[in-house]
């Protein structure tokens, strides 16, 4: 049974394709980077895309030119900007507007009043204000008639080969136990909070069952081993070749209906950072690099700084949270035995796209894309959670009228 939702502050469509996979069917999207939003168009052909200020669009147009009712929308999903959100704060700030842009996905939830609504946002939002923003956004939803939580989602726990969390909301207008809707970990995996876990007295970050016995996370070489080699600077054929047939379920399940890998070309390192990355062995570091070959910045650092950058990943861990750059001096993005930093579709693989999902633009734009996307994998696991709910509440409304 297929789900219609729709995405707003879409990026490139990570979320999107993750409820997808769920059994959503994504009706329209707007984003407002272009290049983004042409990404998105290639990869959800079916999917009505607008690339304009989400503060210029009439959201009762939308409604109607999707054909919808009011209340007919199974979900409202998206990333809207949180951070300054405040119920008695000006539409307008003196400060970073994008700050009041939750405003326009509440003026959304209202005009199409969906079943249920799907907020994600970083962790520092339930510390931001000393939590005033995240109850505020609760409150919001809750004065639109949506019960409404919040939990904190690890990637690793739903199969993403990262270390990335995300604060996820979820509010439902006619289910009443929220929480009940958010999925439980399906994967073991080494965990470190370093950031407020507690909202209104409890700890919201979801963990596994101390009694569940669960598989051990997907590691950076179990994701992106069956990948062509490549030297450094090397761009080769658009379409490559895999090595061999999947290793791997991951890898099985993420070269489903692709013809080959794309967005795989090696950006070319400076001979110095060649020099640098020649003495980090794999899961090692900066600190590997003799004193003399190190950025002059970094010669003062103390060695307990700065522990990822110019790392070569561990191949049997977890990778570093993926950023709009693959850069050595934001973190550990060499590969493990390669002399070359990852490729787009390496960090793709690692937030857990399909490698049929193609990034458009050039490479600087393509990494920014994967780089700040949801992983698709976090995502369907949400959504199927949210599906569940969904169908639970039509087959009782069924029996109630039936």
């Amino acid at each position: 049974m297929l789900h219609t939702m729709i995405d707003l502050f879409a990026g490139a469509g990570g979320l999107s394709e993750g409820l997808r996979e769920a059994g959503f069917e994504s009706l329209y999207a707007n984003e407002i980077m272009p290049r983004y939003a042409e990404t998105y168009r290639l990869n959800h052909p079916g999917t009505v895309v607008e690339s304009a200020d989400i503060r210029s669009v009439d959201a009762e147009d939308v409604r109607s030119l999707l054909g919808l009712e009011v209340g007919e929308l199974d979900l409202l999903a998206g990333g809207p900007p949180c951070q300054g959100f405040s119920i008695n704060a000006p539409t307008r700030s003196e400060g970073d507007r994008r700050n009041h842009l939750f405003r326009e996905f509440l003026r959304f939830t209202e005009e199409f009043q969906p079943r249920g609504v799907m907020i994600e946002n970083v962790p520092g939002l339930v510390s931001f204000q000393n939590g005033s923003t995240l109850q505020a956004i609760l409150q919001a939803l809750e004065g639109l008639g949506y019960h409404a939580d919040v939990q904190i989602l690890y990637a690793p726990h739903f199969g993403v080969p990262q270390t990335r969390w995300r604060t996820i909301i979820l509010g439902f207008r006619d289910f009443a136990e929220p929480l009940a809707a958010f999925p439980e970990p399906l994967a073991l995996a080494p965990v470190r909070v370093n950031f407020t876990s507690r909202f209104a007295g409890r700890n919201i970050v979801r963990l596994p069952s101390q009694d569940q016995e669960l598989p051990r996370f997907t590691s950076v070489k179990e994701a992106i081993c069956d990948l062509p080699v490549l030297a450094n600077g090397e761009v080769g054929a658009e379409v490559k070749a895999y090595v061999g047939p999947p290793e791997n379920a991951f890898q099985r399940l993420v070269r489903t209906g692709s013809p080959g890998v794309l967005n795989h070309e090696a950006a070319r390192l400076s001979a110095i950072n060649l020099k640098r990355l020649s003495f980090i062995p794999a899961g090692g570091n900066w600190t590997d690099i003799p004193d003399d070959l190190l950025p002059t910045g970094m010669k003062r650092a103390r060695r307990s700084d700065h522990t990822k950058r110019y790392g070569r990943v561990d191949p049997d861990g977890l990778a570093s949270t993926i950023l709009t750059k693959c850069d050595p001096h934001w973190g550990a993005y060499f590969h493990y035995d390669q002399n070359r930093a990852f490729t787009v579709r390496e960090a793709a693989r690692l937030q857990s796209f399909p490698d049929s999902f193609v990034f458009t633009g050039s490479r600087v734009e393509q990494y920014e894309q994967v780089g700040n996307a949801v992983p698709p994998f976090l995502a369907a696991a949400v959504g199927r959670s949210i599906a569940r709910i969904l169908q639970n509440e039509t087959h009782q409304a069924l029996r109630a009228t039936g």
